[in-house]
């Protein structure tokens, strides 16, 4: 069974090994370097006190993955709109896991007043771009050659939700 709960500072080396092979190995983030064990910490301390979860997915005694999200863009007319970050550990992935993560930031967000909900998503990420869709996400924006990383550039996809809008729905 899969526990949601916010993160703890001890979790932070769990999330640093979720999160630095796809930092280093993958274009899933255009972030170029690892993130060091404080950074995490620093992260998840001020999301956490800026009343913005930031939570694991624990099963087995595990940290699965983890979730949080942000304001889209400064500014105070963004205020309501929320940009969320999810990442699983490989024998976590296609388990349901994320989409819990995801309800539960979707919740989170509703819950704090806020109407928008949306994704950064590498183009070439199939698999997150179908996440998105199942989950009631739909594509508003594409921008050309957005990240570099790897010695080429990728193209970022922007996926949101309103979450105001009741008869959006995801799919199975």
């Amino acid at each position: 069974m899969v526990l949601l709960r916010g993160a703890r500072q001890e979790d932070v080396p769990a999330i640093a090994a979720i999160w630095n092979p796809i930092i280093r190995d993958t274009v899933i983030t255009f972030w170029p370097t690892e993130r060091s064990e404080a950074e995490i910490a620093a992260l998840v301390r001020d999301r956490q006190s800026d009343g913005r979860p930031f939570m694991v997915a624990e099963a087995d005694g595990g940290i699965l993955g983890f979730a949080t999200y942000s304001q889209f863009r400064n500014g105070g007319g963004y205020a309501r709109s929320m940009e969320h970050t999810i990442y699983l550990a490989p024998q976590a992935r296609n388990s349901g896991t994320g989409r819990l993560l995801l309800a539960a930031l979707e919740d989170h967000a509703r819950t704090c007043g806020h109407r928008l909900m949306i994704g950064g998503i590498t183009a070439s990420n199939e698999g997150s771009l179908r996440f998105h869709a199942r989950a009631g996400y739909q594509e508003w924006g594409r921008i050309p050659c957005a990240g570099w990383k790897f010695g080429a550039f990728h193209d970022l996809i922007l996926m949101g939700k309103d979450l105001d809008k009741s008869e959006q729905t995801a799919t199975p």
